[in-house]
């Protein structure tokens, strides 16, 4: 009997029409517009994609090939944008793909997938200013400015390297930002995004002209599998739609905004990344490629330094994006499972006046900023897209069970091709998943189990669905 009792505690589902229940302590406030949502994602998808990942992986992975690896990762990732925008315009509360698996397979699906993100997005944050600061360095270099060594990178990133010092600056500064309040957060993020896309068409356009087509051969160095090894690899660089549609419960109309903006930003992104690698391998062999700072090095290597310099730049402000896209994302899932209870109220505390979740945010900011500093930027990469594949998954399995079980449910944007759409997003991210080293495995493990303890020890007894507070706000504190 206690286990049939427990099977079905953590198979409790939060009811989708109480979904954006809350007491006012604990509410975030609706801004958002489409075009604003639209730049949310397009900053996290276009950033570290091109300007850090895309010369690692051609360099030591796929080599031109690399083109194929985005494409791959991109198929996968459209999959799973359209059962994201249908959940998106179903359920406009903050928390993504936590809430759609809390919302259709129960708590403990829910918590997985949150606890999950948790760690993952956090992450990325620290992959992305990993990735800045090696622009930096190549920035200062060229202006013929020294910096100490200890401070330019991880340990075992270089003889002398002991932090890299800013990256770990851009976390905190991030976090910052972010707690000012989502209004004008956004406004600076539409801002430097329309200056990061401008910049990435600056360097296709240019680089256009400068490309030598015997580049190109071999065009799979590294054999087929480095393609998909490599997919595996920049996956996380194709779905900073998922983090944007944390926002939901920010945006004036999600209902209808949050589909299209999903869809927006993936295409705008993909296109750009196309682009972009047949640049960057066509300029230069992909032997040479600097895995840090790719295309500041490939302008350079063909006599335009001055550009070198520009993109440089570029690449700082516009990755920046990324890790602001990517930090929102993971203080609304930390937001949502606390107010669902799942983890103590207290973090889902907002601002007064600014109705931001100051604490998660600030936590995020310092736990990314201690990763981005003292773990080489491989590592901490690898440790982001196990979870996220298997957020996808979690995602994709929901619309095709919500489909039967609720076909009726109003949506604003429907799926195509359900069964079959979602299923190929299940597939891909399963068989991407099979490419990751077994560390990442084992880290990804390492934190379930911990996560699987705190749930047991806190959660199933603590989340507002035990204590019957779901269908009212949660109490004060």
């Amino acid at each position: 009997m206690a286990g049939l009792q427990m099977g079905k505690g953590v198979l409790r589902r939060k009811p989708i029409e109480q979904i954006e229940e809350g007491a006012p302590s604990e509410q975030l406030t609706r801004t958002l517009g489409l075009t604003q949502l639209t730049a949310i994602g397009v900053g996290g998808i276009i950033g570290a994609g091109i300007f850090a990942l895309a010369g690692a992986v051609a360099n030591g992975t796929a080599g031109p090939a690399v083109l194929v690896s985005f494409l791959i990762a991109g198929v996968a990732s459209a999959a799973a944008a359209f059962s994201y925008a249908e959940f998106a315009g179903m359920i406009p509360k903050a928390g993504s793909a936590y809430t759609y698996g809390y919302a259709v397979l129960g708590e403990l699906a829910g918590w997985f997938i949150g606890w999950d993100l948790l760690l993952e997005y956090t992450a990325i944050v620290a992959v992305v200013a990993i990735g800045i600061s090696g622009y930096f360095g190549f920035l200062l270099n060229s202006m013929g400015v020294d910096l100490p060594v200890w401070m330019l990178g991880a340990p075992g990133t270089g003889e002398g390297r002991e932090v890299d010092l800013f990256a770990m600056i851009l976390c905190l500064f991030t976090a910052y930002l972010l707690t000012l309040g989502i209004k004008n957060a956004a406004r600076f993020e539409t801002v430097v995004v329309v200056l990061k896309v401008l910049v990435v068409l600056l360097v296709i356009v240019i680089g256009f002209f400068h490309i030598d087509t015997a580049n190109y051969n071999p065009f799979f160095p590294y054999g087929i599998s480095g393609a998909f090894t490599g997919a595996a690899t920049v996956f996380f660089a194709v779905f900073g739609y998922d983090a944007m549609s944390t926002a939901a419960e920010e945006s004036k109309d999600a209902q209808r905004h949050m589909p299209k903006a999903i869809i927006y930003s993936l295409a705008i992104s993909m296109v750009l990344y196309v682009l972009a690698c047949l640049v960057l391998t066509g300029m230069q062999n992909y032997t040479e490629i600097d895995p840090e700072s790719g295309f500041s090095t490939a302008f350079e290597s063909v006599g335009l330094g001055g550009l070198a310099n520009l993109i440089a730049v570029g690449a700082i402000i516009g990755i920046l994006t990324v890790m602001f896209t990517f930090m929102l994302g993971v203080t609304r899932v930390w937001f949502s499972m606390s107010r669902d209870g799942l983890l103590p109220h207290w973090f889902a505390k907002t601002h007064p006046t600014r109705h931001v979740p100051v604490r998660v945010t600030w936590i995020v900011g310092v736990a990314s900023a201690l990763i981005a500093g003292f773990l080489p930027i491989g590592e901490a990469a690898e440790l982001t897209n196990i979870g996220i594949l298997l957020a996808f998954v979690v995602v994709c399995i929901a619309v095709i069970v919500l489909r039967r079980r609720q076909p009726d449910l109003p949506r604003s944007f429907r799926c195509p091709g359900v069964p079959f759409v979602p299923a190929i997003g299940v597939v891909f991210s399963l068989w991407l998943i099979t490419f990751l080293a077994w560390q990442t495995w084992l880290r990804f493990l390492v934190w379930l189990l911990i996560g699987l303890v705190i749930y047991f020890a806190y959660s199933y007894r603590k989340s507002n669905l035990a204590t019957g507070e779901s269908g009212a706000a949660p109490k004060q504190r």
